[in-house]
């Protein structure tokens, strides 16, 4: 069952820009987003730890099964490659300082701000309910089994069962065509 959904596009929205004529107050405390290299967000929230910078990185809890058929729960970033700081503006400098840190999220404006009752949600949202993203492929998208006997084996998604956990697939093999259920997290889109 999904408690809540956030979009990454939606969190976008949420953010405002500062504008040309706003005047940051560098002592002021702002939640800014920062950009991280795949797969470091949980590093990079160990050096803002050291640092001594406020942050929060959004994760959820997801089952893994791997090789040895093992089955593991993992922590996984909300919004892989990223995590937000509340920091000074001023002190954007300790940020970039850590390791694994792209860049701070803007644009020509100046560092976009994100909207403090938008943590807030997201921090109630993890803390109540069950918090994942949101990957939804669209019916008929071209997709990749990534995982298990079927590795590499590519298909058009037909439908959703489950409440969308279970991926219904068309494949064509040998000019013909067999419908495979699969479990979601095991398809990317190609």
């Amino acid at each position: 069952m999904i408690g809540s959904v956030v979009s990454p596009l939606a969190l976008q929205q949420s953010c405002h820009y500062a504008s040309a004529a706003q005047s940051y107050d560098v002592n002021q405390l702002s939640w800014l987003a920062v950009f991280t290299l795949p797969k470091n967000e949980h590093s990079v929230a160990r050096h803002l730890d050291r640092l001594n910078v406020s942050y929060f990185l959004p994760t959820y809890e997801s089952t893994r099964v791997w090789k040895n058929r093992q089955r593991v729960t993992v922590s996984l970033p909300l919004f892989p490659t990223y995590l937000f700081v509340h920091i000074p503006i001023g002190d954007r400098w300790r940020v970039l300082s850590a390791p694994g840190v792209v860049r701070i999220v803007s644009n020509s404006k100046g560092p976009i701000l994100v909207d403090a009752r938008e943590i807030h949600f997201i921090r109630v949202a993890r803390d109540q309910s069950n918090l994942e993203p949101f990957d939804e492929i669209p019916i008929g998208r071209q997709v990749r089994i990534t995982s298990g006997a079927m590795t590499g084996v590519e298909g058009i998604l037909i439908r959703r069962k489950g409440g969308g956990t279970r991926l219904v697939l068309s494949l064509q093999l040998i000019n013909m065509h067999a419908a495979v259920e699969v479990d979601g997290q095991h398809v990317e889109p190609v």
